[in-house]
């Protein structure tokens, strides 16, 4: 600090007006109330035409991960807008390390290695009942995720009690509920738009989850009908990022900016279950099939589709998805592919990751010109101790998770039951017949959990939701609908 004024509150805009006479940045603590705000409306008065001015709110005492109002003047573009950065990707959303690059870029100042945040930017109309809005739902999602999706499950659980004496309806209540569970992605865009309050949210997401379940499961023909949410999840999370209507971020199972995490793209809550979602549609797709070039091209095309909306910079943004997709794509075409398994497919399954990093890099290039979460963060690293600082706080993150709440036991959970399903995996092939795509479809989701823990800073969590995906998935296996039969045989 090359000076300091201290004196009495009524003093302040003198105080700061002579400051600003000799010195190129000037710091002020504004009082508080309404005597602060007629001090900053002061201010931004006075303000000569080529000065910026940052006005933050005071963060409350002991509080952290807090979402607080910002305003800038002086930034191109005019007034009034709203306020983004690379950093957040999101439209009336910046972040506390976007402040030093934006100020050191005014002074015409060089920007130490060491300043990880962008420069703050202007984007779109000002609108204040938007930015309430986006406010207010960021505040809420985070709390009420667990337990929309324990509505969800017990919404199901009372659909098979009700059809318990029905042999043929408990089985479409299982196929229903399990194909609703799956749709979530997609119909979690809906009370996101609508921003309903917390007991409506639960009881609009469970009753669209399960009648698109059981529309689903009504007009695709068993054990296809996982086609459609497969389809529709990616599909409105690419639309909505690349329209910018920012319904994913304001959904239950969206990134949460208020933790400072993640701020745009796929959260870690959807990478793993999209993968086990997607390669089972595919699975459904070929069935009955045959171990032959066809139905590999068919896994792998499915498995880079999904690579690409997962680490788009301007979709899913996700380096840790890129790499678990593409793991479990290897996986399940090892296990699909004819033959039995060779050192060169083993060594193709393992360098799958690193070809997958190579086209998440391509992918930034062409779409982002590199200035992607990945080539941001690995391939632009000025060292490698930001190389290592990067990996020392994923995994220092995901060990916290696995520590987190019931985390421990539902961790313990999925990997005994994913030793248990392996030990009896062709008994649980059996409503399939052993087919091959399906057998390579559940290997495959399982191994994009397991990378997906191995990689990303949410750990044990993606194994935690391919392993209940996975679960869904057998559930709509299990539960076929009795075969046809025609009147001549009857």
């Amino acid at each position: 600090m090359a000076a300091v004024s201290l004196g009495a509150a009524s003093t302040l805009p003198g105080r700061i007006a002579s400051l600003l006479s000799r010195r190129g940045l000037v710091v002020a603590d504004l009082p508080a109330g309404n005597a602060g705000a007629a001090m900053l409306a002061r201010l931004a008065a006075a303000r000569d035409p080529g000065e910026l001015l940052i006005a933050i709110q005071r963060l409350p005492e002991g509080a952290r991960g807090e979402l607080l109002w910002a305003g800038v003047a002086g930034l191109a573009g005019g007034a009034p807008r709203e306020l983004t950065s690379r950093t957040t990707q999101q439209r009336g959303l910046i972040a506390a390390v976007d402040l030093a690059p934006t100020i050191l870029t005014w002074e015409r100042l060089p920007i130490p290695d060491e300043v990880r945040g962008r420069g703050i930017e202007t984007d779109g109309a000002l609108s204040g009942g938007s930015l309430r809005s986006l406010l207010g739902r960021l505040r809420v999602v985070g709390g009420r995720r667990l337990s929309a999706f324990g509505f969800l499950l017990c919404a199901w659980l009372l659909a098979l009690l009700a059809c318990s004496p029905w042999p043929a309806a408990r089985a479409r209540a299982v196929r229903a509920g399990a194909l609703g569970v799956l749709w979530a992605p997609a119909a979690v865009m809906l009370p996101a738009a609508l921003a309903p309050s917390a007991g409506v949210e639960y009881a609009t997401l469970a009753v669209l989850c399960l009648a698109l379940g059981a529309l689903t499961d009504a007009l695709v023909p068993w054990p296809r009908a996982m086609l459609a949410p497969a389809l529709a999840g990616p599909l409105a999370i690419a639309v909505d990022a690349l329209a910018g209507s920012q319904l994913l971020v304001r959904s239950l199972l969206g990134p949460n900016p208020a933790l400072g995490a993640r701020f745009y793209g796929v959260g870690n809550e959807l990478k793993s279950g999209l993968a086990v979602l997607v390669l089972a549609a595919a699975a459904g797709a070929l069935y009955p099939a045959r171990r032959d070039r066809r139905a590999l091209v068919t896994i792998v095309a499915a498995g880079l589709a999904l690579a690409v909306i997962e680490g788009a910079a301007r979709i899913g943004a996700g380096v840790g998805g890129v790499i678990l997709v593409c793991a479990g794509t290897a996986v399940a075409a090892v296990v699909l592919a004819p033959g039995a398994l060779t050192r060169r497919r083993a060594l193709i399954a393992i360098a799958s990751p690193v070809a997958g990093l190579l086209l998440l890099a391509a992918i930034d290039l062409a779409t982002a010109h590199g200035s992607g979460h990945f080539t941001g963060s690995i391939l632009h690293a000025r060292s490698a101790g930001d190389v290592r600082d990067i990996l020392v706080r994923r995994y220092k993150a995901a060990w916290g998770e696995l520590h987190n709440h019931a985390m421990p036991v539902a961790t313990a959970v999925s990997l005994a039951a994913a030793v248990l399903a392996l030990r009896a995996r062709d008994r649980l092939l059996a409503p399939v017949g052993g087919d091959p795509a399906w057998a390579a479809a559940l290997a495959g989701g399982l191994a994009a959990g397991v990378a997906g823990a191995l990689v990303e800073d949410s750990g044990p969590v993606l194994l935690v939701v391919a392993t209940f995906a996975l679960g869904c998935v057998l559930s709509y296996l299990w539960a076929p609908p009795p075969p046809r039969t025609s009147r001549a045989s009857a």
